[in-house]
């Protein structure tokens, strides 16, 4: 093992979260390594192109570096140039578009497996921080076709379906707010959602704004209706009735939520409930059942996603690398950010 890269700290994750644990251990002086499959803040990067965040600037904000932005919230662009310029500003040490994909302990050191475009290496390292997200693990509905090209489960632009018959599946905010955004772009758009009705959880300024589009006749839905098939042409949906229906569609958003990386959890060897995705984690200092492996932001909160976020999943780097007083400071941190308006 002595020919290996070893770092004190290997980071699995560059969004707000990994970044903000990076801060701590540098700060520390815990010589650390970001790793992550994409770019910085790749989440982010997946965002709608123009998106506003929910939430105010400074509850994004990590390390103490201020947010500005040109209105009221931040902007996706400007959310990535702010955490481009904290990388830069801290000096965070990062490797893009390489993945952690397992790791194992060996005479007393974690030995973690990555994966990079051009070979795959060993780095060995005294703690293993996980703060992956979920946002690029699609809850799949499981149905043939859903593999076709024009089928997304992220929603990009509304511009790309001007004059196009789009079918967007799901009842929480993203896919209202995706239904709208098509409807304005000139799409020919109906909502499908397996629910009677909308999640109570829809913002209030959407929900109406929906209703109003129904009512005029402008936005066709289907409620309580299952997609059991996606073709070139149309989404096949079944009610609860029984009967079918075939629906236009030559672009498909299927919103149906995300799930943290099982499969990377069980590969580094950390336990999870089999009901509930959770893992198991000393709520003190993130440590998992697995020696030197912690978990940072939502990825420890299994299935139930909306309990962590970039505003209260910011502190946990003090709770993984600080001492008793760091880690209780940044728990009243944690309890005291309110949720923001969202999933």
């Amino acid at each position: 093992m002595s020919d290996l890269e070893h770092v004190p700290a290997l980071i699995a994750g560059a969004g707000p979260i990994g970044l903000a644990c990076a801060i701590s251990a540098r700060r520390r002086g815990i010589r650390h390594l970001i790793v992550d499959a994409g770019a910085i803040a790749h989440s982010i990067v997946r965002y709608p192109v123009g998106m506003n965040f929910f939430t105010t600037p400074e509850r994004l904000e990590i390390g103490g570096h201020p947010l500005s932005c040109s209105g009221a919230k931040a902007t996706r662009e400007e959310a990535l140039k702010y955490y481009r310029g904290v990388v830069r500003t801290e000096g965070l040490n990062v490797r893009t578009f390489t993945r952690l994909v397992a790791a194992e302990r060996r005479e007393g050191r974690l030995i973690c497996r990555l994966i990079t475009a051009a070979r795959p290496e060993l780095v060995s390292c005294d703690r293993l921080i996980v703060a992956t997200g979920y946002f690029d693990h699609a809850n799949r509905l499981e149905v043939l076709g859903e593999n076709l090209p024009h089928v997304r489960h992220w929603f990009d632009e509304a511009h790309l379906s001007f004059g196009l018959d789009v079918v967007v599946i799901g009842g929480k905010n993203s896919a209202v707010e995706a239904a709208l955004q098509c409807f304005r772009a000139g799409g020919r758009v109906t909502l499908v959602y397996r629910g009677a009705a909308l999640k109570p959880s829809v913002k209030y300024w959407l929900r109406p704004d929906l209703e109003n589009r129904v009512a005029a006749g402008e936005i066709a839905t289907r409620f309580g209706a299952e997609v059991v098939e996606i073709t070139a042409q149309h989404v096949v949906v079944r009610t609860t009735h029984g009967s079918v229906e075939l629906l236009p569609a030559t672009r498909v958003y299927a919103l149906t939520g995300y799930h943290p990386d099982f499969d990377l959890l069980e590969a580094v060897g950390v336990s999870c409930d089999a009901a509930t995705g959770r893992p198991g984690l000393d709520p003190e200092t993130l440590q998992t059942n697995a020696p030197g492996i912690y978990l940072a932001g939502s990825v420890g909160a299994g299935r139930n996603i909306s309990e962590v976020f970039i505003e209260n999943g910011r502190f946990d780097g003090e709770k993984i690398f600080g001492d008793a007083a760091s880690r209780q400071q940044a728990e009243r941190q944690y309890t005291e950010s309110p949720r923001p308006v969202g999933e």
